[in-house]
């Protein structure tokens, strides 16, 4: 984890109302989610047993390796666990440095995943205590989820997300068109000529000399 030094006046009070937004029920649900897909032993395995406080939540994903174990249990293969950014180096700034590059590579996979980078986040919002959002962690867990269970190949459990939104497109044939085209024409016709002649407003303005 790193510090950012602490916030005062109008955005100590932002980044009061941002760290309220953090809902310990999404929270439970997203490190039960993790659990049943990566396994990870940090997190119980009965969802009741979870601790998903603030710092609780914070703790088990700062340093961004469980959340690489997440996405290596969708996409087998993708993560190198041999890379230099696992190893543990024995000077602090080191350190941190390899949980903030670990944080931004599951930030990174995942949106090549599909997910959309307003559902994502910056690094910071995981790893600099002072700049804390931890509720949009776990949209981006959540949008990951959901993404995850609309792709072939999907291990995880059924229904654990809303489905994924389908777009409804929608064809139309020429005449369809051509019969949309000619209500816009009747509309604009129906207007055709019109003025504002004999049409009055308000008093008229007497001028006095």
């Amino acid at each position: 984890m790193s510090y950012r030094a602490g916030k005062s006046g109008m955005a100590a009070e932002c980044q009061k109302k941002i760290e309220a937004n953090f809902d310990e029920t999404e929270a439970a649900k997203c490190l039960h989610w993790i659990r049943q897909m990566a396994g990870v032993s940090e997190i119980p395995d009965d969802p009741q047993a979870i601790d998903a406080s603030h710092d609780s939540f914070y703790n088990l994903l700062s340093d961004g390796i469980i959340l690489l174990k997440l996405f290596d249990s969708i996409c087998p293969g993708k993560i190198n666990w041999n890379d230099k950014m696992f190893q543990v180096p024995k000077i602090e700034a080191m350190r941190i440095m390899r949980e903030r590059e670990r944080i931004a590579q599951f930030t990174k996979f995942v949106q090549e995943f599909g997910v959309t980078d307003t559902y994502t986040f910056p690094t910071e919002s995981l790893h600099e205590k002072g700049a804390l959002n931890l509720a949009q962690v776990c949209v981006c867990i959540r949008a990951l989820g959901i993404e995850a269970q609309a792709k072939p190949g999907y291990s995880g459990p059924e229904g654990f997300w809303p489905k994924k939104s389908e777009r409804n497109i929608r064809e139309f044939s020429e005449e369809q068109l051509k019969a949309g085209q000619s209500v816009i024409s009747l509309q604009y016709s129906s207007f055709k000529g019109a003025t504002q002649a004999g049409m009055s407003m308000g008093k008229p303005r007497h001028i006095v000399e």
